[in-house]
């Protein structure tokens, strides 16, 4: 892969931006060992909160079919997996701020699966928030659900399962909340969705999860740091892709670099990536090794193709989908101007790449030039890459394994975007402080937080309080040695005391990110990393309002 221009990436600063399944849809949870009363999803605070939203009377009534689906990937390339109405990405949603969605989610998925919806980004109501058991319980195989909810702020935003490793099939689509007022002025907008795949490839993310989560250890890689939050003395803090001293005696490998059980009983390595290294994410880039890269569901080989006219000025909402991730994109002799990311405006930049982790959104300006041109989206930090083609005119395609010199330039990572002066939260004293210390590793896949696993059985054992009104302030302390996108639910946060507004942040490992937001969405959610196999490993919390 080609090497980054250090001296032009502004990166110092990612990282250091501030130095039983209902019990909890109750109106009110606690126990009777003196542990705090908390909201409940379908309290009357939840409803009141509600009813404070501003709303236009207007209802979007969609109908959304979780099944199995045989997709058409690019160039014959047919993976059978799950989807939304038989695509994916799903049909986008489209609405006005201040519209009602109500979407009725009928699941049809094989083998009893249950499954919900989560809608990522939108600070909603907590009952339809998607997030069994905690806030709801999960919709079964043969069953149907209604989401109806106010869409109170407008950005970019997308929904997906949150059930086990769902999220790593087809099941996701974007949702966009139109601003009547929209202050920006271009010709076209187009929506453009990252995502990793592995599914009805090379295998399920079931069996992905399978084989990551017996860890590192069982393959006589015990005494390397593969991402531990303890490192061993002899072994690089940052950098998984030395395998020196590694023992591979009870593995043979495959091409591609997966391994299988050998003659002597070794443990099967065949999704597992145990080379990823990124500069940009400070080490080891990711845990999967997926065989193909889509960007708005195809791959480079046969890429999706947006068609416009030069000198036109188009809106680019860039959202990542995937599991395991993280991008890096450029436009192919153009260069960016960011103009939100995560829904909400920032002060205006010109770069010429983003690097986008899992759940992360960005939407930026482009004046297109006369000719085709390569989107690409390099699986940063694993030799590996997606593209889609923007066509102005004449002009043959691309390579798919092109790399534009603008990937090799100014990366302006959110750290060091600056929240729009209408949506920077006021100065306030902080009222309560939580250290969330990220934790666990790839010896034992226990990733944690606090040194914990959630327990989705029982989601309110150890919640982080907050109360209504109050100005929070999360210490987000990576203690491991792997990048980690860290997601609430529910609110957006403030990077830092004048950083962007954002729901999905970067945490660099070894570092500390300290974001703020107001406690004024009562009901629980949750917090955690958006890489789908650390959060169902553990790497979750429950973010709760004291009744």
């Amino acid at each position: 892969m080609n090497s980054i221009n250090r001296r032009s990436v502004l990166v110092a600063g990612l990282g250091v931006a501030g130095a039983g399944a209902l019990a909890a849809c109750s109106s009110g949870s606690g126990s009777s060992s003196g542990s705090p009363a908390l909201v409940g999803p379908n309290s009357s605070a939840v409803a009141a909160a509600e009813k404070k939203r501003p709303s236009t009377g207007t209802v979007r009534t969609v109908n959304l079919t979780a099944a199995r689906a045989m997709l058409e990937l690019g160039g014959g390339l047919m993976a059978n997996s799950w989807a939304f109405s038989g695509q994916t990405p799903g049909k986008e949603l489209r609405l006005s701020v201040g519209d009602t969605l109500a979407a009725e989610l009928s699941n049809q998925l094989p083998d009893k699966t249950t499954t919900s919806i989560h809608w990522h980004g939108i600070a909603l109501r907590s009952d339809m928030d998607g997030v069994p058991p905690a806030t709801q319980a999960s919709v079964r195989a043969g069953s149907n659900f209604t989401y109806r909810f106010i869409t109170d702020a407008p950005g970019t935003y997308f929904f997906h399962p949150h059930v086990g490793v769902q999220l790593d099939r087809g099941l996701y689509a974007p949702l966009v909340v139109e601003d009547p007022k929209e202050p920006l002025s271009y010709d076209d907008e187009w929506v453009v969705v990252l995502d990793d795949w592995v599914d009805g490839v090379t295998g399920t993310p079931d069996e992905v999860f399978a084989e990551l989560k017996q860890g590192m250890g069982g393959m006589g890689m015990g005494g390397m740091d593969m991402g531990s939050s303890s490192p061993s003395p002899s072994s690089s803090s940052s950098d998984m892709g030395d395998m020196g001293g590694m023992d591979m005696s009870n593995m043979s490998m495959k091409s591609g670099g997966s391994a299988s059980p050998s003659a002597s009983g070794g443990m099967s390595m065949n999704f597992m990536l145990t080379d990823s290294n990124s500069k940009l994410l400070g080490g080891d880039a990711g845990d999967v090794k997926y065989p193909y890269h889509l960007v708005n569901g195809r791959v480079p080989t046969d890429p999706a193709v947006y068609t416009s006219k030069p000198g036109k000025r188009i809106r680019l909402r860039v959202i990542n989908a995937a599991g395991d991730t993280a991008y890096r994109v450029a436009l192919g002799g153009h260069n960016l101007t960011i103009t939100h990311t995560d829904g909400f405006p920032v002060q205006h930049q010109q770069v010429d790449a983003l690097l986008v982790g899992m759940g992360e959104r960005y939407d930026v300006l482009v004046t297109l030039a006369d000719g085709v041109f390569p989107l690409v989206a390099v699986a940063e930090g694993k030799n590996a890459s997606g593209m889609a083609l923007v066509r102005t005119g004449s002009g043959s395609a691309p390579k798919p394994t092109v790399w534009p010199k603008e990937l090799d330039g100014m990366i302006m990572t959110a750290s060091q975007l600056k929240a729009a002066d209408d949506v920077r939260l006021d100065s306030k004293k902080t009222d309560r402080v939580h250290r969330i210390e990220l934790t666990g590793g790839m010896d034992k896949y226990n990733w944690g937080i606090n040194g914990k696993q959630f327990d989705m059985n029982n989601p309110t054992a150890s919640p982080i309080l907050v109360e209504q009104g109050q100005r929070v302030r999360l210490d987000f302390v990576n203690k491991t040695t792997m990048w980690h996108p860290m997601h609430l639910h529910g609110h957006t946060y403030q990077l830092g005391t004048g950083g962007p507004r954002k729901d999905t942040t970067i945490v660099l490992p070894k570092k500390t990110v300290s974001v703020f937001f107001d406690a004024d969405n009562p009901g629980q959610w949750m917090l955690h990393c958006h890489n789908a196999y650390h959060g169902e490993a553990g790497m979750m919390a429950l973010v709760a309002y004291q009744a």
